[in-house]
């Protein structure tokens, strides 16, 4: 992926700072703007293995679609090509050394041969795989899907043998006994499935009540990564976003430095496997001040673990004690220790020695903390839109665009905003710029509108100029929207279109044209004048409306909800209703 650098990077910021905080002059010209060929995917983390010999490092790169191995004791690295545009995710190995990876956007898990390195197999398993896991006793791969399937494949090759879908939205999977353990990403929520692929119980993290500054309340989401503890069960880091009320002035999203005045904050959920079928668990002990904690590992000793933040490039090592203990002290009280990286980390792992081996996105490099750091070969992937995307705008917030449009879509929750009322985060991905005017009022005409509102004013950013406005709109373009799983009845779909486009039910009437909305301002019988949202990727994009008031689309068609005047669906039968869902879940 080629990089057009137009003069050199600024060399004056810290750790962590976005590159733009010390410049005088960022609304004009900035000679320090960079620009890929095409803009890289959004920031997913968890693309580290450690192989079970502890010494060799398999990463995946899904910002220039390879595959690196490394022997961490010496020797060049070594890559294996992937196609272009599979971003590869998740990855893990079997007993038999094979590594398997999911290929986020190609809709496939690639098996590789790590010592030859050769693709031995590539399998499709749904439109958007997530994660992936090992089962022993099975001699299988288990790939959790953000369409809500959860398929599970032979590792030595061929065609699914199951395929379930527990829910929408799931994000990790971890073997757990004869259970498995699967994550939702946007809520934070496990499924506990058993042997013959039941939904056993579903693990709901509770509220925070902080003790801090702020005094305010927070809801567990975004659950980046979950992963298996060697005693059992499992731990995930994740976001909790405010639940109380935000002001929206300025700086209201972060009121002071530490992870009681942001409206997002890093957390760890610790789930034990006794009480894996308990609806309840313990509260989460706080991190301060990381941004995006896109992924988590466990040492060898079952006891430390490390947490990389890619928004604010820092790395964090704690233990399992510490996290507990911050569970019951509260507001950022979980003790960790900084560790010192050179570049932008994505992913970690422990190696054999229990040393800490960490994935850096840019500048590409493998870093074992404290003996060596590994070059990886290829173009910079550095964007100015990805990185004002992925950073926050000042260095006292820990809130990024991504923290609550995590991956370019959104994290599900529905804000308490003062004066404005209930606001549910809206998707950026499939092309929200050209729905505008933008925000659920319809109140911004523009991107500009709009960074200056949300960027500038409520998160403490510097004013854009017009190169950078430019390239934060390309980025924002460049992010698909959600990927529909395949319709499991096409007839179904059929006829929800057909109802789609009744005049009598008149959906289309607003939800028409390429972007499915006639960006505007309409009164459907909630109270208020809203925006009319694209419907391109809506499957993804439960609870919906406004307020969040719809847990999912048939609950939407109750007018006390979804408005009086939502269209006229009152003449439609279960039956149909099942059909315009059905229609729906295809956009």
């Amino acid at each position: 992926m080629a990089t057009s650098v137009f003069s050199s990077f600024l060399t004056g910021c810290g750790p962590g700072d976005p590159p733009w905080v010390d410049d005088p002059n960022f609304g004009g010209p900035d000679p320090r703007i960079t620009v890929t060929e095409v803009p890289p995917p959004a920031i997913s983390g968890g693309t580290l293995i450690i192989a079970s010999d502890g010494h060799t490092a398999v990463a995946a790169d899904p910002d220039r679609d390879r595959v690196w191995v490394v022997d961490l004791d010496g020797g060049a690295p070594a890559e294996v090509r992937l196609e272009h545009g599979d971003e590869p995710g998740r990855l893990v190995e079997d007993a038999s050394g094979r590594v398997h990876v999911a290929l986020r956007r190609a809709g496939a898990v690639v098996t590789l041969d790590v010592a030859s390195l050769s693709v031995l197999e590539r399998r499709e398993v749904c439109r958007a795989p997530r994660g992936v896991a090992y089962d022993a006793a099975r001699d299988a791969i288990h790939v959790a899907c953000a369409g809500g399937e959860l398929v599970t494949l032979p590792a030595a090759g061929g065609p699914a043998v199951r395929k379930l879908r527990p829910a929408p939205d799931l994000r990790d999977v971890v073997v757990d006994g004869d259970r498995l353990l699967v994550s939702r990403f946007k809520s934070a929520e496990t499924l506990v499935v058993g042997p013959d692929g039941a939904v056993l119980s579903r693990r709901t993290l509770p509220e925070f009540p902080s003790n801090g500054v702020s005094l305010s309340t927070y809801r567990p989401s975004v659950a980046w990564r979950m992963i298996p503890l060697p005693s059992g069960g499992a731990a995930m880091v994740h976001q909790r976003a405010m639940s109380s009320q935000v002001t929206l002035s300025p700086g209201g999203y972060y009121q002071a430095a530490n992870c009681d005045g942001n409206i997002v904050h890093a957390a760890i959920s610790r789930l034990d496997s006794t009480d894996a079928e308990d609806p309840t668990s313990p509260p989460a002990g706080a991190l301060q001040s990381l941004s995006l904690p896109v992924d988590m590992a466990i040492a060898p000793d079952g006891v430390r673990l490390a947490v990389v933040a890619a928004g604010s490039d820092k790395v964090v090592s704690t233990t399992l004690d510490r996290v507990e203990r911050g569970a019951t002290l509260g507001s950022c009280a979980v003790e960790v220790t900084p560790e010192v990286v050179s570049g932008q980390p994505v992913a970690v792992a422990f190696d054999g020695r229990g040393d800490i081996v960490v994935q850096l996105r840019e500048p590409a490099a493998l870093e074992v903390l404290g003996r060596r750091t590994i070059a990886l070969p290829g173009a910079s992937v550095r964007d100015t839109g990805h990185e004002m995307f992925h950073r926050p705008p000042n260095v006292v917030s820990a809130v990024a665009c991504a923290s609550c449009h995590p991956e370019g879509h959104e994290d599900g929750h529905t804000w308490n905003f003062d004066p404005v009322g209930l606001r549910r985060t809206q998707a950026l991905g499939g092309g929200i710029l050209q729905t505008a005017p933008l925000h659920w009022s319809g109140d911004l005409p523009d991107l500009e509108g709009l960074m200056g509102e949300v960027f500038v004013s409520r998160m403490g950013g510097p004013t854009p100029g017009a190169r950078r406005l430019d390239l934060m709109a390309r980025y924002i373009d460049s992010l698909p929207a959600f990927p529909a799983s395949p319709p499991e009845d096409e007839a179904a779909v059929a006829r929800g279109a057909a109802l789609f486009h009744d005049k009598k039910a008149a959906c289309a009437d607003c939800h028409g044209g390429p972007m499915l909305t006639n960006n505007r301002n309409e009164n459907v019988g909630t109270g208020e004048l809203l925006q009319v949202p694209s419907l391109i990727g809506i499957a993804g994009r439960a609870p919906f409306m406004h307020d969040g008031c719809a847990a999912t689309l048939h609950d939407r068609f109750d007018p006390e909800c979804g408005g009086h005047d939502h269209g006229d669906v009152s003449g439609l039968a279960p039956a149909q209703l099942d059909d315009l869902v059905a229609y729906l879940e295809s956009l």
